[in-house]
């Protein structure tokens, strides 16, 4: 086991982890397995690991921010890669939402589902479900506190500080250089961190897999069969279409290069289903086996994790058809119209932590009238989808980066090439 790479192990605790829950699942009522093992072992590996990443993310996410900002030393090139940024994340959320909605009207997901096998499934706790202000959202964005934004995990509220306070850099200029000195310090001391937590990576990741099968199995998901392999094909073909085909033919990138050497991020995304939970990873990859300089990932990566959520879109969009086709409601050319821009927008204030997408979902669902009550007859199967719309959202944010930073002549594409074990 000491000859294998931590990704190789990873890989293996995220099988034997699936397999282990199955397991417990299918056992009848424990209180030995409920309380030793899923409340206690499996609870401590697993939480605790998740909570070691989550500890990082915040700092992560501002002194990278403010450094790479302060780096690009011109404010005309923030604004330029901010720009290209923002409208390629938004594009390609758009184009994931049309996508959805185009499968769900050919494979119609709802029709001939038995209402009544869903129901008996259900989870109570989805009915408290409420629907999100976008202006709130929005408002977020520029917090009358930045301590309090750091406790409560507000993201783009750090973020759009962070903005700030990294032009401020670049305006003073030289006399702000011992300040991008110490940001440059905190930013390597902080991807060492990110480093040191990976190591246990295969531990809480076993658990976390074994966690969420023992809990749901494949019980819930039997009755919901045909809307959770709509979903996942929708993800496969934005994964392998549209993000692989933006790198071919727009990067001129080989896509086999980049999906071998997403693996490990892959591995974080499937267990955590956090897009915040597998930045620090991502930011660790993207120069040391992907070749982007950190004055860009360090920008769009982490504004990626906060406002680009392909994958959500995509499950959201299916939902949309899916819930439609349940309830017996016919969706015009404007309704479509409406669910587009309105995932568009809740992509923005969709946080990268689990679960959240349902959340948003209630946003899409009420531009449309379609009831909010629909959200509860997928619940049940969410959890296991929501490990591969994470792996999709974090894909784009890598994608696009990439193509930025060849864009801007930021990538050093002998080392996107170079396929050695370090990568993995």
């Amino acid at each position: 086991m000491k000859k294998l790479s931590n990704t190789t192990k990873t890989l293996i605790a995220l099988v034997l982890g699936g397999i282990f829950g199955i397991f417990l699942s299918v056992l009848p009522e424990n209180k030995f397995v409920q309380t030793y093992l899923l409340d206690g072992i499996l609870k401590l590996a697993g939480t605790g690991f998740l909570n070691a990443i989550k500890l990082i993310v915040v700092p992560l996410v501002f002194v990278s921010i403010v450094y790479a900002t302060a780096s690009l030393d011109d404010l005309k090139k923030v604004g330029r890669i901010g720009g290209k940024t923002f409208i390629f994340y938004m594009l390609t959320t758009a184009l994931a939402i049309i996508l959805a909605l185009s499968i769900g009207g050919i494979l119609k997901p709802g029709i001939g589902v038995d209402l009544a096998a869903i129901k008996a499934n259900e989870i109570a706790t989805t009915a408290n479900a409420t629907s999100v202000n976008f202006v709130d959202t929005l408002l977020n964005m520029i917090p009358t506190n930045i301590f309090a934004a750091f406790s409560e995990g507000n993201t783009l509220g750090i973020i759009f500080f962070a903005l700030l306070l990294g032009l401020s850099i670049t305006a003073v200029g030289e006399k702000a250089q011992p300040l991008l000195t110490v940001f440059e310090s905190a930013n390597e001391v902080l991807l060492k961190l990110v480093q040191m937590i990976m190591h246990f990576a295969p531990y809480g990741i076993f658990a976390l897999l074994a966690t969420t099968f023992a809990n749901f199995g494949f019980t819930a998901l039997m009755p919901l069969m045909k809307y959770v392999l709509t979903v996942l094909l929708g993800l496969a073909l934005q994964l392998l279409v549209v993000y692989m085909g933006m790198l071919l033919f727009i990067g001129k990138l080989r896509p086999s290069i980049f999906l071998k050497k997403f693996a490990p991020i892959f591995n974080v995304c499937l267990s955590t289903s956090s897009s915040s939970a597998a930045l620090p990873l991502a930011l660790e990859h993207s120069e040391a086996s992907f070749g982007v300089s950190k004055k860009v990932s360090s920008f769009t990566l982490p504004l990626g994790a906060t406002i680009n959520m392909d994958g959500t879109a995509i499950m959201q969009g299916i939902s949309v058809m899916f819930i439609a086709q349940i309830y017996g409601i016919h969706l015009g050319l404007n309704d479509y119209l409406m669910v587009i821009l309105s995932a568009v927008l809740a992509s923005i204030g969709t946080a990268g932590v689990p679960g959240v997408g349902m959340i948003m979902l209630t946003m899409v669902l009420a531009s449309v009238n379609l009831p909010l009550e629909g959200i509860a007859l997928i619940m049940g199967v969410d959890r296991i989808i929501d490990m591969f719309r994470t792996a999709v959202n974090v894909a784009g944010d890598n994608v696009c980066t990439l193509l930025i930073a060849k864009n801007e002549n930021e990538f050093d594409e002998t080392v996107y090439n170079r396929m050695d074990n370090s990568d993995f």
